[in-house]
């Protein structure tokens, strides 16, 4: 396991200076992996950065090399074909909450990252970082998994797709090895009468960390009945987590109040969160079930209305 990616993990205070540290910012993923490859183990993607500064500054990093990848097409664009909506690694946040399309087809994973951080950070905080940076807590993640984000990796053996859920091995951790890099995300385009939804706790009415999170994301038919469906929670586990009970208790029924219990008792019973400051164990579990269902009725608001 690595956290190459863009404030993707901690590593310990190492030995080198700032004049040890080299910055390089290729114009293509070919060239970002060769600069990974031909670097050691502290070598680290910068994309916002506005992780990997604060690490830096704290010095949890000590890295040889940045590798600086906004320069790369794939990684700053956002498109949309008849299958999928792909959001570069570097999009951020504040780009991504300008594109109308994206807004449209995914409001959810929208909501979520116009979360992170101030109208400042917006500007420089991307999707792929605060994904890769591996909190727990981070707010699009659960978004990005109720979505059915899947992640396009780029490597030393080329290209492999990853759902984001499987990307993630514990706090500041990711499943990416070697000299892999995430390029993008892709997203499948919700087809009518399918919507998803984002909503988080937090102590404080803005900047601050959620407590915890809730992504849903459903499908409707012409009846009302349910035929897909995934909630995936933030902030009450070592990593986001997607949650199929709660899908299987929705699909082929129509969501009434009894399935929202299930909705509920399902997402308590995946919450495996810690004790601190900022909530208990007991408050965790039960927030986790209440934003479940809200934000399972506003997906199916979303759905019904289109």
């Amino acid at each position: 396991m690595t956290d190459r990616h863009a404030g993707s993990g901690l590593k310990s205070r190492g030995t080198k200076t700032l004049q040890d540290m080299n910055y390089e910012a290729p114009t293509s993923v070919e060239a970002a992996v060769a600069a990974l490859a031909a670097a050691d183990d502290e070598a680290h993607i910068f994309a916002g950065g506005t992780d990997l500064l604060v690490q830096l500054r704290e010095e949890m990093i000590r890295p040889s090399l940045f590798v600086d990848i906004k320069r790369i097409i794939e990684t700053r664009t956002i498109t949309v074909d008849d299958t999928h909506v792909r959001i570069g690694a570097a999009v951020t946040g504040a780009e991504l909450s300008e594109h109308d399309t994206a807004k449209t087809l995914l409001p959810g994973v929208v909501e979520a990252v116009e979360l992170i951080g101030s109208a400042q950070v917006q500007g420089r905080a991307t999707v792929g970082g605060n994904l890769c940076n591996a909190s727990p807590a981070a707010d699009s993640v659960p978004a990005l998994i109720a979505a059915g984000a899947v992640a396009q990796i780029a490597g030393p053996n080329g290209l492999r797709v990853v759902a984001v859920e499987d990307l993630l091995a514990g706090p500041s951790r990711t499943n990416l090895s070697g000299n892999e890099f995430v390029v993008s995300l892709d997203i499948p385009k919700p087809t009518t009468r399918s919507a998803d939804a984002y909503l988080r706790f937090i102590p404080r009415t803005e900047m601050d960390i959620a407590v915890v999170g809730a992504g849903a994301a459903v499908t409707l038919d012409a009846d009302g009945i349910c035929t897909a469906s995934r909630l995936a929670l933030g902030a009450v586990a070592p990593t986001a987590r997607l949650v199929p009970a709660a899908a299987m208790a929705m699909i082929g029924k129509k969501i009434d109040d009894t399935v929202l219990a299930s909705v509920a008792a399902a997402a308590r019973d995946a919450c495996n969160p810690i004790d601190d400051k900022r909530g208990t164990v007991a408050f965790r579990i039960h927030v986790a079930g209440v934003l479940a269902i809200r934000a399972v009725k506003i997906a199916i608001e979303r759905a019904e209305a289109k």
